[in-house]
């Protein structure tokens, strides 16, 4: 998340986030009283973020499930992060944040494409942070530069484990009964 920041205080509160965010024309992410500014994406990179959006949502038409595009904003309640998931998906009602009708706070599956310039972020703190939410069983991360998908799942125990799926291979969500062949992802 090593973004243009808008300012080097620390001190802003969710609610100035929020009143920022209304009235911009970027969306921002919010973390530790900081606001980033995110940066376009590569049309790889929104390729990607639709085949995936794509596939979920016709695996999961008519299980009660909604999957969200980039539009959808997430907080994790636990450390206050609000981000903007390339993919989000979400089972039954939609649980929101006490201070913003328009976030978001259950998702199941969070995926995220990997930019260069956000990389380390995604794959590392940012991960963290999603995995503090109670209801999350899956973050995807999906490479650009090759054709790989990372599948971190919540195991019955708490514990995080991870599974890569390259070429030939089908990445599997098992908690949401769901699958990404990698190379149609990739095709």
């Amino acid at each position: 998340m090593r973004r243009a920041t808008v300012s080097n205080v620390h001190e802003h509160t969710f609610a100035d986030y929020l009143r920022l965010e209304k009235d911009s024309n970027v969306k921002h992410e919010f973390l530790d009283g900081e606001i980033y500014a995110m940066t376009g994406g590569t049309p790889k990179h929104a390729e990607l973020a639709v085949v995936i959006s794509s596939l979920l949502h016709t695996q999961l038409r008519g299980r009660g499930y909604h999957v969200f595009s980039s539009d959808l904003r997430v907080r994790v309640p636990a450390t206050g992060l609000a981000a903007y998931p390339d993919v989000t998906v979400v089972y039954g009602e939609l649980a929101f944040d006490p201070e913003d009708d328009d976030t978001v706070t259950n998702p199941r599956v969070v995926v995220e494409v990997l930019s260069p310039s956000t990389e380390k972020f995604d794959r590392g703190l940012k991960s963290h942070h999603y995995q503090q939410i109670p209801t999350l069983e899956a973050v995807v991360l999906v490479a650009q530069r090759e054709p790989q998908i990372e599948v971190c799942s919540r195991r019955d125990d708490g514990a995080w484990t991870i599974r890569a799926s390259g070429p030939g291979e089908i990445a599997t969500l098992d908690s949401i009964g769901c699958t990404l062949p990698v190379d149609e992802v990739y095709r």
